[in-house]
């Protein structure tokens, strides 16, 4: 499976932003799915996921203002951010995993920029 992810932007902090990650290839519901972001100068760091027959889970810095969806009928996966931070400024990424390996199929990333 590829991925691609977009949506990413410039927005004010308060603000809201909507990314997306759409998959081609194989049959993207029997993959789990994640969001993970990297800001500058840091390591990069989960944020959620939506695993194949699992629980959506979130890290806490981002639990309450950030939603995961899924739609495997068009092999998208969607993070809803809101209330968003100037500390959420990174590029986000999504990726894919088969099993419980660990995540290794990655999009190209799209730069969030929150500003205060």
């Amino acid at each position: 499976v590829q991925l691609q992810a977009s949506g990413g932007g410039l927005v004010q902090a308060g603000g809201s932003l909507r990314l997306s990650c759409v998959a081609s290839g194989r049959t993207f519901s029997s993959y789990s799915a994640a969001w993970f972001r990297q800001a500058p100068g840091r390591q990069r760091e989960f944020v959620g996921e939506f695993p194949r027959g699992g629980s959506i889970d979130y890290a806490n810095s981002v639990k309450g203002r950030f939603t995961i969806s899924r739609d495997n009928s068009k092999n998208t996966v969607t993070l809803q951010m809101t209330s968003l931070k100037p500390e959420d400024t990174a590029i986000y990424y999504c990726a894919a995993r088969l099993g419980l390996t660990q995540y290794n199929i990655w999009g190209q990333g799209t730069l969030v920029t929150v500003s205060s």
